[in-house]
């Protein structure tokens, strides 16, 4: 196994299963492997915000002056998005040593016993994590890949733990309702060590650990909050004001709960990671993150969404009817087969003028034509607006062909999806008509 691809199918071939939730392979390969971060941790887990709270705390330190690293998953064109060391993507040969460590650890002590068998999620995991560990970082930012309590992340201590937005997703896995999903994620806070919660209604669950186990709890609404007008915002927490903000790079509504939370945490962290004041605002202004409600002029313009669950389509709907007004919205749609699509949908429905359903490259996907009947369930009238094809370049090039410069094509509903029109770079449209 020469190159990154080699190691990547590795991985895919391990394991029975492709999630596979528990801490002991994992914690015992780490071990093993005496895998330790030296430099202060930050995690961040919940069901939509990560990212952008990932994206604007790296952007933040990075200003001031602090060697970061962030692991962040899953990514949109290419594996090595997943690990950014002083805010550039890892190149593929910077990994290499570690997965060859990992795989290493994972065989039979002194050519006793079985080899542990890791998943995907779980090799990857504990690769970047290496990488990070051997960067000479300043401090450490994780992302959780899905829930907290036994994600592979967990396994390192959180000096301080992040809690975004906790909706309904990966219902199979964390559990029925919020309650049961926030228990989950409430599973990276540390006894006496802080804990942001910026869920402005947070699962009982989540304020019952952390008085259980003793962690340092900042809420949001109540040791930390926001004000704000159509030009500026401040914040207000524990000691600590910003007064005069601009607002984030990053657009949409939700994203100031976002660096509301990213305040708090920089403010819990302020003894070990120091920031001033001029460094958190040229982070959120030069804070940069492909794919949430990122907006790329042209004609017509182009909207790209990693919204996946009903709780992020809510939040994209409501940016999109912010926008103002455009003659004609055209929807690239694929989805996840075990997503709640119909609340998805209804949601998004009233702003979507023509539907163009797509497959993707993954077995988890729901096929274009279900998607497409999924939607006229709801809505007879998309039979007739809609089509189906077999990719996401291939639904935005039939988008860009009905489009006039003046409307607007939408492409959201999985990672897979915004990642297909990715691919070749950002593209810059140019309605048909318009071409020389």
């Amino acid at each position: 196994m020469n190159t990154l691809s080699d190691w990547l199918a590795h991985c895919e071939r391990l394991h029975p299963k492709t999630i596979d939730m528990g801490l002991d392979r994992v914690k015992t390969v780490a071990q093993r492997m005496d895998l330790r971060l030296t430099c202060p941790v930050i995690t961040v887990a919940g069901t939509n915000g990560k990212g952008s709270t990932c994206a604007m705390l790296e952007s933040i330190l990075g200003q001031a002056g602090y060697r970061t690293g962030v692991y962040t998953s899953p990514h949109l064109v290419h594996f090595e998005e997943r690990l950014r060391l002083r805010g550039d993507v890892v190149k593929a040969d910077e990994l290499l040593p570690s997965f060859e460590r990992v795989e290493q650890a994972r065989k039979p002590v002194d050519g006793t016993g079985e080899e542990i068998s890791l998943s995907y999620f779980e090799f990857t995991t504990l690769a970047i994590l290496d990488c990070m560990a051997r960067a000479g970082l300043d401090v450490a930012i994780l992302e959780v890949g899905l829930g907290g309590r036994l994600d592979a992340v967990n396994i390192i201590d959180a000096d301080c733990a992040i809690i975004t937005s906790i909706d309904l997703d990966h219902m199979e896995l964390l559990g029925p309702d919020r309650e049961s999903i926030g228990r989950e994620k409430a599973g990276i806070m540390r006894t006496g060590r802080p804990v942001v919660v910026s869920d402005p209604i947070p699962p009982q669950s989540v304020i019952d650990r952390a008085t259980e186990i003793g962690a340092d709890l900042w809420r949001f609404g109540q040791d930390f909050n926001y004000s704000g007008d159509k030009q500026q915002w401040g914040w207000a927490g524990r000691g600590r004001r910003y007064a005069g903000l601009a607002y984030p790079a990053l657009r949409g509504a939700n994203q100031l709960v976002n660096a509301s939370g990213v305040l708090a945490a920089l403010t819990a962290l302020r003894e070990q990671l120091p920031v001033t004041a001029q460094a958190v605002r040229n982070g959120l202004a030069f804070v940069e993150l492909p794919g949430r409600f990122q907006i790329i002029p042209g004609q017509p313009t182009l909207v790209l969404d990693v919204a996946h669950n009903p709780h992020s389509v809510a939040a994209l709907t409501a940016n999109l009817d912010a926008m103002g007004y455009y003659p004609t919205t055209h929807a690239v749609f694929g989805a996840m087969a075990d997503k709640d699509l119909p609340p998805m949908l209804r949601r998004i429905l009233p702003l979507v003028d023509r539907w163009y359903f797509t497959d993707l490259p993954t077995p988890r996907a729901a096929t274009a034509v279900d998607l497409q009947a999924r939607c006229q369930e709801l809505d007879p009238r998309v039979a007739e607006r809609s089509a189906c094809y077999a990719d996401p370049q291939a639904a935005l090039e039939a988008a860009l062909s009905a489009a006039d410069p003046t409307d607007r094509i939408v492409v959201f509903g999985s990672f897979y999806t915004v990642g297909g029109v990715l691919k070749d770079g950002v593209p810059r449209l140019q309605a048909q008509h318009l071409k020389p």
